[in-house]
Parts: structure tokens; C-alpha cells; sequence
């Protein structure tokens, strides 16, 4: 009874800090590892102690593998150098300097300094993404960062096992070579193999329930059997992070050929409350280690002003290492012509911002519990995986507001967002219609087909009609009809009041009238996933911000209305048209293979572009990145 009232106590509290937070606009992490730090304190909190199987095997699993099938594979795969780069580069980088650091500044040995270095180089999965995408980073900056955390915990993992193995005696360079080659090769395989037997299943289960009940087990699936197997010789087994990671992404990315629609929705709110649980759940449990974490210090024989040395060191460490790292790598690969082609140049804006969104998670004050009992200074190292996860945490998450805002970080593309949406709607309205121009002469009677045919264009028409910025028709008939449902829904209430009608029937109209209601909430959103993605962002006014679009208001009349220039040119294709507001060149955008309205600007440093697409009028500063 004790244990479920601290199980109910601890989501309640929860639950109850992340909806106050949400509703000042702050961060919910942020304030739950605040909310554990001053609960530890307090005499009538129990002790929660994080231990490494309740992290690794009960907390890691679902959360990568929920973050796994929401990762796409298509960007995971264009953006797979740089998340190499920063999973595998990276964590080495830092796994080596921060380990001279500790062997220096607490007198133990390379292998003890190089563990400490293996837990407090990879930043979290749930820490990065949930922050960068509340603050409304740029899409392919979450993008990195996402997939850089799904990879890096299994190169530290594997890092930490090796110095562990070093610590207890000798391990020779074959040997971690090895280790890495059968973790890494060795969790891919099981990864494949349990997304192959895994869609094989799903694809005959009918029950939305049964497919949902086989995602849930999905994680362990591929992390249990990882983590058993033993390569004799090596003292290494197949990474379970990567079996799980490499099994979600497939899964995720085949789910529209293995599962309906209706266990697609079911899945994803099932998973999406599942990661809400742990996520925050793990912050708060976060902190509340301190007080446990501060007890132990007491067996120390190190004094206090050096412990607190070597943890702010090491906290300041990792943090100007990733810089140190992160800017080279960004930009010395572009000067191989071949992906200097291939890749735009990033912004030294977006390059600060995945250098500065570091922050360690749940992974890193589990990982150094793994330490034995025998290594030296163990409580301290304790102590200074602590201090960088908390100080990664609040010190980067809370500034990275404040910093968007003063870089000025362009914003993922509503404007754009909503123009490939409509596209994308366009194209597959079209698909349907031609299905419905094949259906024999008779076959289906004209009311019928009207009905389709309406319907079809209607969803499409009610994306092109977000990009004016009025109330849609679209938003007005969602806006009455929901009201409409609330009558209806009061209504079918006051039936069931009186009793005359049996149970069944009203909970069978029940239900349709709130399948209906989730259609119109869908519709009436009224906005593209760059609208969602900036909940914390700080607001300014992009037309006050930027003086290139204050001036640039009058439409130059186009050199070629027929298209993009250079493809009338060169016989080349576009996707959407762009008009520079200076000279009145037209160029094909970014969407389009060639992006001649980018390279317009980059050949003559005209700022400020207009789009030359019928009924919009939106223009962007390429000096500024802000839209207008």
C-alpha cells in the first residue's frame, strides 16, 4: 500500500507541475528537477534512488523507442554525417579530454577518469529534444540533435564498459576495438531482426488493441536479448540501445504499410502518453537524487574546495567541448567540393545553437552508478555526474530562450509549412480523383460521386486557405459545428437522464459524435508543426526586427511571370516561385532541386524575396532569416 500511494503521490505531483508550468509558459523539465532538488530536502519525501537496472531497462527502452518511430528515417539518413559526427566523434572527444581532466584534478588513474568522461558525454534524448523543440529551434537543428541522442548513449555505454573493464585489470586495444564492432554491428543486427519478425507479426493482427499491445513490447523485445548476449573473449555484447533505436526508426517509417489507420492513431496516443509519464517523471526523479548524492560526499577524503573545483571543471568542460567540436566539424567537411554541393552552408547561428544544446539527462546519473564500489573517489564522481546534468540542464535549457531571441535563429517556416502541406494535400486529392474518374460509367450513382468529389476538394481547399491569415471558411464551418456537437452532445445527455433509451444505442451515438469532434479538432488547429514547435519561443515582431523588410515594400514588376529564370533557361523544373522585391528576378525556392532564388541572393545580396505564388503575399529576409 505505502510503495502504490508513493507511485500515485509522485505522478500526481507530476502531472500537477507540468500543467502549472505549461500554463506560465515555462519549461516543465526545467521546473520538475527545481521541484525534486527542494523535495529532497524535506524530511517527509522518501528517497528515491535511480538505480542503473531502472534507468537502462525500465526507462531507456520505451522512451528511445517512442522517440524512435517519430524519428524519420529520410532526414535521419540525410543528416547521418554530422549525427555520426556528434553520437560516435563526439563522445569519444569528450570521453578522452574530460578523463585527462579527472585523472589530473582527482589524482586517479586514465581508466577511473575515462568512465566519469563516458557518463557525462552523451546529452539525452528526452533532455535535448523536448526543450529545443518548445523554444522553436530550426526543424533540421532538432533534426541532429534528435539522432545524435538516439545513437550517442550506445557509444558511451560501450566507452564505460571498456574503462570499467580497465579499472578491474588490463584490456588490450583489440579488445575495445572489438568491443565496438560487435556493439555496434551486433545491435544493428538485432535491431533488423526484430523490426523484420516484428512488421511480419503486424502485418496480419486485424485488433488495433493486439497491434498496440505488440508496439508496448517492441522496446524490450530488441533490448533484452542485446544485452544477454556475450561474445566470449571480449567481455562486450550487442548494444540493446541501438537494437532499440534501429527497430523503432524502421518500424516507425514501414507503420504505413504494416498497420491500419485507426491503430496508427491508437499507437500514437498511447505512446504519446506513455513518453509524457517517463519523461517527466525521470526530471523530477532527477532531483531528487541531490540530497543522497550530497550525504555521500561525506565519506570523501578530498576537500570541499577541491571537490567543487573538479565539478564546476568538469560541468565547464563538457560544455566548451562540444564548441570545440562542434564548429570544425560543421564546417571543414564543406570544403570537400562534393558536399559543399550537396549541403547548404549552416548558419553560424544554427551552428551555435546545436553546440550550445548539450544538455545531460537521466542517462548520465544512471550510467555512474554502473562504477563499482571499489573505484577510487566514487562518491565524488557521483557528485560530478550530477552537477553536469542539473548545471547542462538549467544552466543551457534556461538561457536557450534568450538566446534565440538575441541570435535572431530563424524559425521553422510557417509560410512554408502551410505551402507544402497544400501541396502534398494537392497532389494526393489528385491521386483520389483520378481512382474516382476510373470507376466504371454507373458504377456508382452521380449523388454519390458528387459527395466524393466535394469532400476531397474541400479538405484540400481548407489547407490552401490557411496561407491567408483571416478566418477560413474552412476554421468558421469547424468553429459552428462544434458548437453544433455541444448542443447535439447535450442533447443526447438529456436522453440518457430520462432512460428510455437502452445504453448501447446512446454509447454508439456517443462515440460518432466524438469520432466528429476529433476530425474538427484536426481541422480547426489551423496550424503546421513549425506553429507547434515554438510554444517558449520569446515573440518579437519580425517587420520592427528587420529593416530590410520595412523598406522593401513595393512589388518590382517580374522579369519572366512565366517561371523561375534560370529554369526557363536551362530546362530545368521548379516547385514553388520566389520574386526578389529589389530587382524583380523570379528563382525557384529552396523545395526546388536547383533553389535559384537562394543563389539570386548569394550573386547580388538582394535581401528581401517575395513569394510569386497566387494569393500569398509573405516575404523573407535572407539577411535577417526572419518572414514578413
Amino acid at each position: 500500500m505505502e510503495t502504490a500511494l508513493t507511485f500515485v503521490t509522485l505522478l500526481a505531483i507530476v502531472v500537477a507541475v507540468s500543467a502549472i508550468a505549461d500554463k506560465f509558459s515555462m519549461s516543465p523539465p526545467l521546473v520538475l528537477i527545481v521541484v525534486g532538488i527542494i523535495g529532497s530536502y524535506l524530511s517527509f519525501v522518501p528517497d528515491f534512488e535511480l538505480t542503473p537496472e531502472i534507468v537502462l531497462v525500465g526507462l531507456l527502452p520505451p522512451l528511445l523507442y517512442a522517440a524512435a518511430i517519430r524519428t524519420s528515417l529520410i532526414d535521419f539518413r540525410a543528416n547521418l554525417r554530422p549525427i555520426a559526427l556528434l553520437s560516435i566523434g563526439l563522445v569519444l572527444f569528450t570521453t578522452v579530454v574530460v578523463g585527462f581532466l579527472v585523472s589530473a584534478l582527482l589524482d586517479v588513474s586514465l581508466a577511473v577518469g575515462f568512465a566519469l568522461g563516458a557518463v557525462v558525454a552523451p546529452p539525452d534524448a528526452v533532455a535535448a529534444t523536448a526543450i529545443a523543440r518548445r523554444v522553436g529551434l530550426p526543424r533540421r537543428v532538432v533534426t541532429i540533435l534528435e539522432g545524435e541522442s538516439l545513437v550517442n548513449d550506445a557509444t558511451a555505454i560501450v566507452t564505460l564498459r571498456t574503462s570499467i573493464a580497465a579499472i578491474a585489470g588490463t584490456v588490450s586495444v583489440w579488445q575495445i576495438g572489438a568491443g565496438f564492432v560487435v556493439s555496434a554491428v551486433g545491435g544493428v543486427l538485432i535491431g533488423l531482426a526484430v523490426a523484420f519478425v516484428v512488421g511480419k507479426l503486424r502485418r496480419r493482427i486485424e485488433d488495433n488493441q493486439t497491434d498496440v499491445a505488440v508496439s508496448l513490447l517492441t522496446p524490450w523485445v530488441a533490448y533484452l536479448p542485446a544485452e544477454e548476449i556475450h561474445v566470449p573473449g571480449l567481455d562486450s555484447q550487442p548494444s540493446g540501445v541501438l537494437a532499440v533505436v534501429v527497430a523503432g526508426v524502421i518500424l516507425g517509417h514501414k507503420s504505413p504499410l504494416i498497420q491500419s489507420g485507426g491503430s496508427r492513431l491508437f499507437e500514437r496516443t498511447n505512446w504519446a502518453t506513455i513518453s509524457y509519464v517517463l519523461e517527466n517523471s525521470v526530471f523530477l526523479l532527477i532531483g531528487l537524487q541531490i540530497r543522497s548524492i550530497v550525504d555521500a560526499i561525506g565519506d570523501s577524503d578530498l576537500s570541499a574546495t577541491r571537490i567543487t573545483i573538479s565539478c564546476v571543471a568538469v560541468l565547464v568542460a563538457v560544455i566548451v567541448l562540444r564548441f570545440i567540436w562542434v564548429f570544425p566539424a560543421t564546417y571543414l567537411p564543406r570544403l570537400i567540393p562534393r558536399i559543399a554541393e550537396a549541403e547548404p552552408r549552416p548558419s553560424p547561428r544554427a551552428t551555435f545553437m546545436v553546440a550550445w544544446t548539450g544538455m545531460r539527462g537521466v542517462v548520465t546519473l544512471a550510467a555512474v552508478f554502473l562504477l563499482p564500489a571499489s573505484t577510487p573517489e566514487r562518491e565524488v564522481l557521483v557528485l560530478m555526474a550530477f552537477v553536469v546534468t542539473v548545471g547542462t540542464l538549467l544552466l543551457q535549457g534556461l538561457s536557450l530562450p534568450m538566446l534565440v531571441r538575441k541570435l535572431n535563429v530563424p524559425l521553422p517556416d510557417r509560410h512554408e509549412d502551410h505551402l507544402q502541406e497544400a501541396t502534398v494535400f494537392q497532389a494526393v486529392t489528385d491521386a483520389g480523383m483520378a481512382f474516382l474518374d476510373e470507376q466504371p460509367e454507373g458504377s456508382v450513382s452521380d449523388a454519390v460521386m458528387h459527395r466524393l468529389r466535394e469532400r476531397a476538394t474541400d479538405r484540400t481547399n481548407a489547407v490552401w486557405e490557411r496561407l491567408g491569415g483571416v478566418e477560413t471558411p474552412s476554421a468558421q464551418y469547424s468553429r459552428l459545428r462544434a458548437a453544433m456537437l455541444a448542443r447535439e452532445r447535450a442533447e443526447l445527455l438529456r436522453l440518457r437522464s430520462i432512460g428510455t433509451v437502452d445504453q448501447s444505442v446512446l454509447v454508439g451515438v456517443m462515440n460518432a459524435l466524438d469520432v466528429e469532434e476529433s476530425i474538427l479538432d484536426r481541422q480547426s488547429e489551423g496550424e503546421t508543426t513549425a506553429d507547434r514547435e515554438t510554444e517558449l519561443r520569446p515573440t518579437y515582431d519580425p517587420d520592427g526586427a528587420c529593416k530590410h523588410l520595412a523598406v522593401a515594400c513595393s512589388v518590382p514588376q517580374p522579369r519572366t511571370p512565366s517561371g523561375c529564370e534560370e529554369c526557363l533557361r536551362d530546362g530545368t523544373d521548379w516547385v514553388h516561385l520566389r520574386l526578389c522585391m529589389e530587382c524583380g528576378h523570379v528563382g525557384c525556392c529552396d523545395s526546388s532541386t536547383q533553389r535559384h532564388a537562394t543563389a539570386h541572393f548569394h550573386e547580388t545580396g538582394h535581401p528581401v524575396m517575395r513569394s510569386f505564388e497566387p494569393g500569398e503575399a509573405w516575404r523573407w529576409c535572407f539577411v535577417d532569416e526572419v518572414t514578413g
